[in-house]
């Protein structure tokens, strides 16, 4: 996928999607300059919003004994 078209897909600009990448946020592996993103890793992460598919193990947002979330807030 270009990264015209996951900036439209996401409502963000390009240098969002590029910082994106570079922190790791979305699947993509960075092949000299170009980053290479698949369809399908991409389109597998935006229906997981982004979640791991382990993240489904982890406490629920209304667990009582939840903890903290991965950002590290109650």
């Amino acid at each position: 996928m270009s990264i015209s078209e996951i900036a439209n897909r996401l409502s963000v600009g390009r240098l969002a999607v590029y910082t994106m990448l570079e922190r790791g946020i979305i699947p993509a592996i960075r092949l000299g300059r170009r980053w290479i993103v698949t369809r399908h890793a991409f389109e597998t992460w935006e229906s997981t919003c982004g979640m791991h598919e382990n993240a489904a193990k982890t406490p629920s947002l209304s667990s009582p004994d939840r903890g903290t979330n991965r950002f590290g807030v109650n």
